[in-house]
């Protein structure tokens, strides 16, 4: 493990997530609706886009979104070490942590955020097996993309199942990078989330803060799954 690559890692993760907190609520508004010119809770208008700390000066300080950014690059930064692939998932970690935090607040993946983490991930992983020589390496994330994809769509049919099809197109995404990781970083990565997701679901109808038919945000454990596959396998 690589100390120093490894506060880097968190350094630089934490700092771009101290920006995300006013697109993420700009963002956060119900499909077909225009990103939000103002503040949700004050009705102050946002005359930018990008504001380091929080997002309107009524709202908290981002903390918990900082130690997350810093956590998840961390956490990759220390089990993968120097490498191009920790140059691709650092950027991919910030854009993930995004659609985590607008799929928390609005139960939505927007399509362009998550065209945007494929074109991150999967174009420059591509480009990166076919140059080194590693084609199976690149026929293996395809096939595990695949599996994915189809798997999560399957359940996203099931009636009362309450995912979404940006569930099934982030889950293709985070297949392709688990698939180039290996085989073990796919299961322990498609796993994880159900296993997040399972005891949150119960801790919220023990204290009565969800019912059986509430819907829950899949995209922070599909993402938080995916940085502990990789982590647990690197």
């Amino acid at each position: 493990m690589s100390l120093s690559v490894a506060a880097c890692s968190a350094v630089s993760g934490g700092a771009a997530a101290a920006f995300l907190p006013r697109i993420a609520e700009r963002l956060a508004v119900p499909r077909g609706t225009p990103p939000r010119s103002a503040c949700a809770h004050c009705d102050t208008p946002f005359p930018d886009w990008v504001r380091a700390g929080a997002a309107c000066p009524c709202t908290a300080a981002p903390l918990w979104t900082v130690l997350a950014g810093a956590l998840a690059s961390g956490i990759l930064g220390a089990t993968i070490g120097p490498s191009p692939l920790l140059l691709v998932l650092l950027p991919a970690t910030v854009l993930g942590l995004l659609l985590a935090m607008i799929d928390l607040r609005c139960l939505r993946l927007p399509d362009p955020l998550v065209g945007a983490l494929a074109a991150g991930t999967v174009l420059p992983l591509a480009a990166g097996a076919l140059l080194a020589g590693e084609p199976g390496r690149l026929g293996r994330a395809v096939v595990a993309a695949v599996l994915a994809g189809t798997a999560y769509a399957i359940l996203a049919l099931l009636p009362g199942d309450g995912l979404g099809l940006g569930d099934v197109k982030l889950a293709t995404v985070l297949g392709f990078v688990l698939g180039f990781a290996g085989w073990p970083a796919v299961a322990a990565g498609l796993a994880a989330p159900h296993l997040i997701n399972g005891p949150v679901a119960v801790v919220l109808l023990v204290t009565r803060r969800a019912g059986r038919r509430t819907a829950l945000p899949l995209g922070p454990a599909l993402l938080a799954g995916a940085v502990l596959g990789l982590a647990l396998t690197a």
